[in-house]
C-alpha cells in the first residue's frame, strides 16, 4: 500500500530493536523514511548500507539543538518517531569514558531536544513517542520519571501526538539486555497462569511483544489512527495484528 505523496518520516533511535523494525515497516508502506544515526557512531557507514538497502536514507545530524532544528526545518517531516532509550549498563560504561548517558540525559534530554525542534520546524509533524508501561506522576523510578516528564511536555505541545506504552519488548538486540529478557520470560509465565484462572484480560494487557509487532503498531498509529492518544500495550498488540486501512 502506498502512502500519500509527501509523507515523510524521521526515525530517531533507528538503530535500536524497535527503530530498525519501524524503518522496515515504514518502507513496506512506501513511506519516504530518514533514519537518524548518531554522528559519532562507529557503525555509521554500515548503517548507511543497511538502511539504504531498505530504500531509507540516513541522517547523522549531531545532537545539537540548533543543528537538529535546522535539519528538521529543511527536511519538513510529516511524522517524527522518538524511539530513544538507554540502559543502566550503557550509562555506567559511558560514565567510565567521561560521557553522560543517563535516563535524564538520553530518555528525557535528547527526546526533549527533538520535541522542541519538531515544534518549531514549521511542518507540524505528528510526534510518535515510545514511552513505557507503568508511567505515572508518582513514580520513584528514574527511568519512568524521565518518560513521564517527556509525556507531559508532549501533551502540552501543539503537535499532534501518539504516546505508546508497551510492556516488555523482546527480540535480537545489538546490545544484550538480560534483565529485560528474564523479566519478559518470567512475566509471560506468570501471566499464562493468570489466564488459566480467568485473567485473560490481564494477560493480554501485560505480556511481552516483539520489536516487529511493536513497530507495526507504531506505524499504524502514525499513518492510520487519530492523533492524541495514549496507547497501552494490549491495544498495541491488537494493532500489530490488524490489517491496515485501505
Amino acid at each position: 500500500m502506498g502512502e500519500p505523496e509527501g509523507t515523510r518520516a524521521f526515525v530517531v533511535g533507528a538503530t535500536g530493536l524497535t527503530g530498525r523494525a519501524v524503518v522496515r515497516a515504514l518502507r513496506d508502506r512506501g513511506v519516504e523514511t530518514i533514519a537518524h544515526v548518531r554522528s559519532d557512531s562507529k557503525e555509521l557507514a554500515a548503517w548507511r548500507e543497511r538502511f539504504g538497502a531498505l530504500g531509507a536514507r540516513v541522517d547523522a545530524t549531531p545532537w545539537d539543538e540548533t543543528a537538529m532544528l535546522a535539519r528538521l526545518a529543511a527536511m519538513r517531516p510529516t511524522h517524527v518517531f522518538a524511539l530513544l532509550g538507554t540502559t543502566k549498563a550503557r550509562a555506567r560504561r559511558a560514565a567510565r569514558e567521561g560521557a553522560r548517558e543517563s535516563y535524564e540525559a538520553v530518555d528525557y534530554g535528547l527526546t526533549a531536544r527533538l520535541l522542541r525542534a519538531a515544534q518549531t520546524c514549521g511542518s507540524r509533524p505528528r510526534f510518535i513517542y515510545l514511552s513505557s508501561m507503568g508511567v505515572t506522576a508518582a513514580t520513584r523510578s528514574p527511568y519512568l520519571a524521565a518518560r513521564h516528564r517527556l509525556e507531559t511536555e508532549l501533551q502540552a505541545s501543539e503537535l499532534p501526538w501518539i504516546i505508546a506504552r508497551p510492556s516488555f519488548i523482546v527480540g535480537e538486540r545489538d546490545e544484550s539486555r538480560p534483565l529485560e529478557a528474564v523479566g519478559a520470560s518470567v512475566g509471560d509465565g506468570l501471566l499464562a497462569l493468570v489466564g488459566l484462572v480467568g485473567g485473560g484480560g490481564i494477560r493480554e494487557r501485560y505480556r511481552s511483544q516483539t520489536g516487529d509487532e511493536l513497530a507495526r503498531a507504531l506505524v499504524r498509529l502514525a499513518l492510520d489512527e487519530p492523533a492524541n492518544q495514549v496507547v497501552p500495550s494490549d491495544r498495541l498488540r491488537a494493532l500489530a495484528g490488524g490489517a491496515t486501512r485501505a
